[in-house]
């Protein structure tokens, strides 16, 4: 839906760029084509419009120290995206909620050094 309703948003001959995280299938998913790593695209007015479509993995590696140190001497605070810190003992079932995508579960931390 979301990738679609780019498509009608954007200007012609625009470009879409999709970001994010994205499985080859989701077998949980309520969709019978995203279990199947699969989206009904509109192709037609992708088409039409002479769009094109970029996109591709973040280069995690890349920042990852850099963001670490940000946060470790507190210059970036990214807290406010966590919904839930957990032991290590609560581990399994924060990835149950998680994997359910149950209603809250948006970000977890786990403190592996702590037990419930």
């Amino acid at each position: 839906m979301t990738l679609n309703n780019l498509i009608r948003s954007v200007k012609f001959t625009g470009t879409v760029g999709v970001v994010g995280v994205f499985i080859p299938s989701d077998p949980g998913s309520p969709d019978d084509l995203y279990k199947q790593g699969e989206i009904a695209f509109d192709c037609g007015m992708f088409w039409f419009k002479g769009q094109a479509v970029a996109n591709g993995q973040c280069n995690v590696k890349r920042y990852n120290r850099q963001l670490m140190t940000l946060i470790h001497e507190r210059n970036a605070r990214p807290s406010w995206v966590v919904s839930h810190e957990l032991g290590l003992d609560d581990a399994p079932t924060g990835y149950e909620h998680f994997d359910r995508r149950d209603l809250g579960w948006t970000k977890v931390v786990i403190h592996p050094g702590e037990l419930s």
